[in-house]
């Protein structure tokens, strides 16, 4: 795993954001448990988080597990997530955040795997809220390449039973990279709402 620079992937998140109206907040998204707000307190939170850990900043906010509560936005939503975003990007390009130990999530972990982690979770959360919102998505290159390394090393741990996030969804290997990671992460690439 290298050092990658997450400003290209918080900017197409913080993008996407941007777009969803206020109709849209309870629409469904592939993480059946989770309507477009929940999905987006989510993204919030775990910047947060991932923010914290790369700072070394340990505490409440990274000793909380995600699945701790549903996740939802506040009124601030609109300005406080794009903040927040580039907090977690400014946070991860400071070397030392990939060096040592960390937490998130309540998890101790190498930096240098939270931030694989943290690249997964924008990629694959992006896509999530550009499929509910119905919006084109491009993930940045070095962001989707690193969550694929991570997806395919924890989908080929025999201790995580076939995936991080769910049983993988196999997907031709000549599909679209992202498709790819799509389906490491348990998720179908042809999910409509």
């Amino acid at each position: 795993m290298t050092m990658i620079d997450l400003g290209p992937q918080t900017l197409v998140v913080a993008r996407l954001a941007e777009s969803v109206t206020d109709e849209q907040l309870s629409a469904r998204t592939p993480c059946p448990e989770l309507a477009v707000r929940n999905l987006l307190g989510h993204v919030l939170y775990l910047s947060i988080a991932f923010r914290d850990a790369a700072r070394k900043d340990l505490g409440t906010t990274t000793d909380t597990s995600p699945n701790a509560a549903v996740p939802d936005i506040g009124a601030g939503w609109r300005e406080e997530l794009p903040k927040v975003l580039d907090e977690l990007a400014d946070a991860w390009r400071d070397p030392a955040a990939w060096t040592g130990m960390t937490r998130a999530g309540g998890v101790n972990l190498p930096g240098e795997v939270a931030g694989a982690v943290v690249a997964d979770e924008l990629v694959v959360h992006g896509w999530d809220l550009a499929r509910a919102v119905g919006r084109d998505y491009a993930p940045d290159a070095a962001a989707l390449d690193s969550a694929h390394g991570f997806l395919l090393g924890a989908a080929e741990d025999p201790s995580r039973g076939g995936g991080i996030f769910g049983p993988v969804v196999p997907v031709p290997a000549e599909a679209p990279l992202l498709d790819r990671v799509v389906g490491l992460s348990g998720r179908d690439p042809m999910w409509r709402p």
